[in-house]
């Protein structure tokens, strides 16, 4: 899928088409004289450069007594229809009385495709981008790269023009790739990549983004050593990767993965810092940590992971003196002890901890039972003595009735 070419992009492509051109009419620029280029599937024309006008001519083939099935000599010209790869070789004309007129090598191929290309940028001020053909030729291939800036303004229009524009650099020590040098992290670009070959060319057109494509090389200097009386913990740190400019402006985040080299499964912690502790290391084990860098706005992609670095924990000197008594005491007792029959019943390899949690389970059980208990047993006393305060009551009730009836009335008194 191509977006529509703006009118500066329809000049570039026309200027490698032209390239392309030019490199089609002047084969010597390929640097192979003598040779000609043909289509695979079409019909391929020899022609006898030094035959006179009318004089019949012969065409033979090197290494073959009969030339290709279905070949004919026209005017002098020697005519491959329908052409393959099979039919490439070299060819020569002859006089009549056999002296040899002319020689062509002819190599056959295809046009080239539409390339594959991609882009990645390792730092926020260059980009580069590389490509692979689409098609295998057969045939010698060139590719012309340039760039542009897009949605420029007026000023820039008008002020640095060719600054936004020009050539995808080439490195003849990294076939396939080019560069483009003082980019502008907030911008876009546009990037042709032209395939061309004897035969003709194709290009891509690729839009891309800095922030899309920024994508860290893996941060250096790993280090990793172990922490002095912490048997748990293991300090690693490292630094920027070179290629990324130190600027305020644009910092890097870490990722940090670690793991016992007897595990498979990774654990991982994010930080912007340039050190980290890991405090949930395997006592004696040795772990195996990488880390990778990203920007720190999260931009583009994860760096490809570091170097390994290996390290493993101290051990606790604690526990390592009361292994050791426990160690000579048991071979001390097996010294001095006689032999004795095996012992019948099974041998308890349960672990003290796990003997330690029963223990504070059961513990914890036993509490909370006697605790239901208890809240229990004050409910009921509660609920029991709430229904003696209520059979009281007729009582007492009963009693002051008789009381006041007792008293004398007003009648009596007077």
């Amino acid at each position: 899928m191509h977006s529509p070419i703006p009118g500066l992009g329809r000049v570039m492509v026309f200027l490698a088409a032209a390239l392309a051109s030019a490199s089609l009419t002047i084969p010597e620029g390929w640097g192979e004289e003598g040779v000609q280029y043909g289509q695979v599937g079409t019909d391929v024309t020899l022609s006898c450069a030094s035959a006179h006008a009318g004089s019949p001519v012969q065409w033979r083939r090197a290494g073959s007594v009969a030339l290709p099935e279905g070949s004919a000599i026209q005017k002098g010209a020697l005519v491959l229809p329908r052409a393959s790869l099979a039919t490439a070789g070299t060819y020569s004309c002859h006089s009549e009385d056999g002296g040899l007129l002319h020689t062509v090598s002819l190599r056959m191929g295809h046009l080239p495709g539409v390339p594959f290309v991609s882009c990645r940028a390792s730092d926020y001020e260059n980009f580069s981008c590389s490509w692979t053909s689409s098609v295998e030729t057969f045939l010698p291939t060139r590719y012309i790269t340039t760039y542009r800036k897009k949605s420029l303004t007026g000023e820039e229009k008008r002020r640095n023009k060719n600054r936004h524009m020009g050539p995808c650099l080439q490195d003849p020590s990294r076939p396939g790739t080019c560069t483009v040098h003082g980019s502008e992290f907030w911008s876009s670009y546009r990037l042709n990549i032209t395939e061309v070959n004897p035969l003709g060319s194709n290009f891509r057109l690729l839009d891309i983004t800095m922030q899309a494509i920024i994508k860290p090389d893996p941060p250096e200097g790993l280090v990793v050593k172990p922490i002095p009386l912490a048997p748990r913990r293991l300090h690693v740190s490292w630094k920027y990767p070179s290629s990324w400019p130190k600027e305020p402006h644009f910092q890097l985040r870490f990722r940090l993965q670690y793991r016992p080299i007897i595990h498979r499964s990774w654990s991982v912690v994010e930080t912007v810092n340039l050190s980290e502790v890991i405090t949930d290391a395997f006592i004696g084990l040795e772990h195996v940590v990488q880390v990778s860098a990203k920007d720190f706005l999260d931009a583009g992609n994860w760096s490809e992971w570091s170097a390994e670095a290996r390290a493993t924990p101290v051990r606790d000197p604690a526990t390592m003196v009361i292994e050791e008594t426990t160690t000579d005491t048991s071979l001390e007792s097996l010294a001095e002890e006689p032999s004795q029959a095996p012992n019948p019943e099974p041998i308890n390899h349960s672990d003290p901890l796990e003997k330690m949690a029963i223990l504070v389970s059961l513990g914890i059980f036993a509490f909370f039972v006697l605790a239901a208990v208890l809240v229990i047993t004050i409910l009921i006393w509660l609920r029991v003595r709430k229904h003696g305060k209520d059979e009281t009551k007729p009582h007492n009730f009963l009693v002051a009735a008789t009381h006041l009836k007792a008293l004398p009335t007003e009648a009596q008194i007077l």
